[in-house]
């Protein structure tokens, strides 16, 4: 018997001794029943051999036992993937920094694979030197570390009709929250020189589509930036590498990706289709425009349909994610009954404006039904609304700006059902 055996030998029987001379009140339940537990009193197969060394996997991945954290589509969500959207596994993450693997696409046209070197920004329009930009030239300008939540205008629009997708993955997915590096705007515009009579700004991208969108001035040289880089790295592919545009707490089409053009005017291109695409349709058929910033929204991510509780009665820890476009969020509550009692959560980590804002509840469940709801409110002292009290002022006909609670219905074995409570 060679001598690591001789060891692994002892080491099982001092385990399963000392587990039997603690009993029931000193050892966790894992390790309290008749028979020991062989994943502490075995050697497990990984402790055989050698494992992978250092260059085994240059750009790091993930464990392979995380595979089924990953982006999904919804098939007849759209006839084709390459004008279509992806959903962030807001279930399967914590903390409030989305990797940038996981981080949701909204493609019109595909993905552009550009070639950095050439890649091109252009300013025009009521400028006094139009200019043309290289990637080393943007870098060359001061940078900045900020960090975001972009939201799809349609994150939740399905749900204008209630319930309609089981799991907070589809109903809420279509955001995510990073740290970009970048260029302020401003800097760059004011390179080229801003005529007083400008008012607008176009911004367009390189991709197939040659998405456009209007932007005003004032939003242009407030908090808006050309990032090129995501968490530490360069932008993926499918999140605009190498240039994309932040909007920050406005709705996410106007984050152009692949940004190739900046265009100065006096006002808005009002004859292209980018402005009035994404307007808000009313009960009385008419319709709100211009409704760019994200409203103080919220939703709890676990337990969740794709979360249920599966290790029965006992502590629970409820958590989720709040997030305004118009700063900071004070105070998130969450409530187990519909409503009718709320309590407030634990908002932990950074507080930063316009920003993802993690909150948790630690609660002892009992195993009795709940309806899961949070609340948040933002530093201007917004309320997140009530589905109800959105849609007796919105209707049912619009798919944009949904920024009602969402409820979750927890049945008794732990699974978790999408409602709507009247």
């Amino acid at each position: 018997m060679s001598e690591r055996e001789k060891t692994d030998r002892t080491r099982r029987r001092f385990l399963t001794t000392s587990l039997a001379a603690l009993g029931g009140a000193a050892a966790t339940p894992a390790l309290s029943g008749e028979k020991p537990d062989p994943a502490i009193t075995e050697v497990q197969p990984w402790r055989r051999h050698l494992g992978p060394g250092v260059d085994a996997s240059p750009y790091g991945l993930p464990s392979p036992f995380e595979a089924q954290v990953r982006r999904r589509n919804v098939p007849w969500l759209t006839a084709d993937t390459r004008s279509s959207i992806n959903f962030t596994p807001l279930h399967q993450i914590d903390g409030i920094i989305t990797p940038n693997g996981l981080c949701f696409e909204r493609h019109h046209s595909g993905v552009a694979e550009i070639d950095p070197s050439r890649h091109r920004l252009m300013i025009n329009g009521l400028v006094e030197q139009p200019l043309v930009f290289t990637l080393e030239d943007i870098r060359r300008f001061p940078r900045e570390n900020r960090i975001y939540f972009m939201e799809c205008t349609a994150n939740t629009g399905m749900e204008w009709h209630g319930p309609q997708m089981n799991g907070v993955q589809f109903t809420h997915g279509m955001i995510h929250n990073v740290m970009y590096t970048g260029v302020p705007l401003r800097l760059i515009l004011q390179e080229a020189g801003i005529k007083a009579s400008a008012k607008w700004l176009l911004a367009e991208g390189g991709d197939a589509a040659a998405m456009t969108r209007s932007i005003p001035l004032e939003k242009a040289l407030d908090d808006c930036m050309v990032a090129f880089a995501q968490n530490g790295e360069a932008l993926r592919p499918e999140n605009g590498y190498p240039l994309r545009l932040l909007v920050p707490g406005w709705e996410g089409n106007m984050w152009i990706k692949w940004l190739r053009r900046l265009e100065l005017g006096d006002k808005p291109w009002m004859q292209r289709e980018e402005t009035s695409k994404y307007t808000d349709l009313m009960p009385d058929g008419t319709a709100r425009q211009f409704t760019w910033v994200m409203d103080a929204k919220s939703v709890i991510t676990s337990p969740s349909p794709q979360a249920p509780i599966t290790h029965g009665k006992g502590p629970l820890v409820i958590t989720g994610l709040a997030w305004s476009g118009h700063g900071i969020i004070s105070k998130v509550d969450v409530t187990l009954d519909g409503g009718r009692n709320w309590t407030e959560a634990r908002i932990d980590g950074p507080r930063l404006p316009k920003s993802l804002h993690r909150f948790y509840l630690e609660i002892d469940w009992d195993g009795r039904p709940m309806l899961l709801q949070s609340r948040a409110m933002d530093e201007t002292g917004y309320v997140q609304p009530t589905m109800k009290a959105l849609k007796a002022i919105r209707g049912e006909n619009s798919v944009y700006h949904n920024n009602g609670i969402q409820t979750w219905h927890v049945r008794e074995n732990g699974e978790v059902e999408n409602v709507e409570v009247s």
